[in-house]
């Protein structure tokens, strides 16, 4: 019987998973939106009539209570995203102040329920992935840590351990190595890209590990999804227009259309000061129908449509050379042929940035890339083909691996967590 629990708590997707002797297998959550192996990282909160003052939900669930409840339910995302930031300090719903670990808490105690059985008593010790660089501009770890601390004791677990994703990917991938190999694994998530070499060797039977670095860096397939949007949708609702201030001609803010970096975003971009001077900006703009159509995609509540949109585009340019993009509340001019050269060109400053990060793991260890045996990359974001032939062009084909792209972070946590020297394995925080 399993008696850890690995929990990925991702930027965009959270996984749980158990490990019984070498097998893993994720906990299969039913919610009110139906089984999955995997959920959203979203909360929504909404007012009840019954004995509790708020109904909350988490993942799909949690969408769907905010598309069927517009302008009555408060919803979060990715809230990963603000663990390791001292300037949040909370947020009212309804009233309520909720600090960073409540509504980690609230979202993992609607995971617990969704589980049902599976996740018990008996479950000693859990294990949660955590970023070698959580995402912000001036990230404070040690902050992130304590939070993560807060929320996860209360559910009572005797021994709480924290490991780097990359290293429980890597855990993950290293069961299939025949002989002893020095690994470089990609984790790319929602958020965060993250970099792990570690050496793997078996003596007496035993997989033993020797960390040799990390770096990681705020940029993964968010980043490319807000590229599409800023290259395609952006220009169509207004972005790069002008409007009329006196005897002057001024280019509508391009902060208006940074919040089409989280599709929950646009419903809290309705409720601010910006969005009221947006709308009157549509009086003295020359192309009035563009901000016209802004303002209806925010009052629509359109940002989870188009973010779907957006995203299918992106998983089917990691298959075809181009496709089409089209966003029904845009009508026809929204429909375009995106092909995957121009999507790449769109993306070249983030690869750049991700390019970097790797280059910094391997100085600051002395690694030549020859010592690298095998590479591992996992992560959603590892589909794209031009993140794949990055690593292509470094290390060759022959020694890249990938598998379990969305689940070896916490299959690799749940075996990490049956093991008798787990503290060898977890970070010092």
């Amino acid at each position: 019987m399993a008696s850890a629990l690995g929990l990925d708590f991702g930027t965009t997707n959270s996984v749980l998973a158990v490990a019984e002797g070498a097998s893993t297998r994720s906990i299969v959550m039913e919610s009110p939106a139906g089984k999955a192996d995997s959920t959203r990282t979203a909360l929504s909160f909404l007012k009840d009539s019954g004995p509790l003052p708020l109904r909350i939900e988490a993942g799909q669930a949690a969408i769907r209570e905010f598309i069927d409840n517009p302008g009555e339910c408060r919803f979060l995302q990715s809230i990963k995203t603000f663990a390791a930031s001292a300037l949040f300090q909370g947020t009212l719903i309804f009233a309520k102040r909720y600090d960073f670990e409540d509504l980690m808490h609230g979202f993992l105690a609607r995971l617990r329920e969704y589980a049902g059985g599976e996740w018990n008593d008996s479950l000693q010790r859990i294990v949660v992935g955590r970023p070698v660089q959580f995402a912000g501009a001036n990230p404070d770890e040690k902050l992130a840590v304590e939070r993560y601390n807060r929320a996860l004791l209360r559910f009572g677990f005797p021994e709480v351990h924290h490991v780097y994703e990359p290293v429980a990917a890597a855990f993950y991938f290293a069961r299939k190595l025949k002989s002893d190999a020095t690994v470089l694994v990609a984790d790319f998530g929602g958020g965060t890209t993250d970099y792990s070499i570690i050496r793997f060797e078996r003596e007496g039977g035993q997989l033993t590990a020797r960390p040799i670095g990390h770096s990681g860096i705020g940029i993964a397939g968010d980043h490319f999804d807000f590229r599409i949007i800023d290259n395609i949708v952006a220009p169509l609702i207004g972005k790069g227009s002008l409007f009329k201030s006196f005897d002057k001609l001024l280019e509508v803010p391009s902060s208006y259309y940074a919040n089409f970096g989280r599709w929950n975003q646009l419903s809290i971009f309705k409720t601010l000061r910006d969005f009221t001077e947006l709308k009157k900006l549509v009086r003295s703009s020359l192309e009035p129908d563009k901000l016209e159509a802004f303002v209806d995609l925010v009052e629509h509540d359109e940002g989870y449509p188009l973010y779907q949109a957006v995203s299918a585009t992106k998983v089917r340019l990691s298959v075809d050379e181009e496709t089409e993009f089209y966003f029904p509340p845009l009508g026809e001019q929204s429909r375009r042929t995106v092909r995957r050269e121009d999507f790449e060109g769109w993306i070249a400053p983030d690869l750049a940035r991700i390019e970097e990060a790797l280059d910094t793991v391997l100085a600051k260890t002395a690694t030549p890339f020859g010592e690298i045996d095998r590479v591992f990359l996992t992560g959603g974001t590892s589909f794209v083909p031009a993140v794949r032939r990055l690593f292509e062009n470094r290390f060759g084909k022959e020694r890249i691996e990938s598998g379990g792209e969305l689940l070896s972070i916490a299959h690799g946590l749940a075996l990490i967590g049956e093991r008798d020297d787990v503290t060898t394995w977890t970070t010092a925080h």
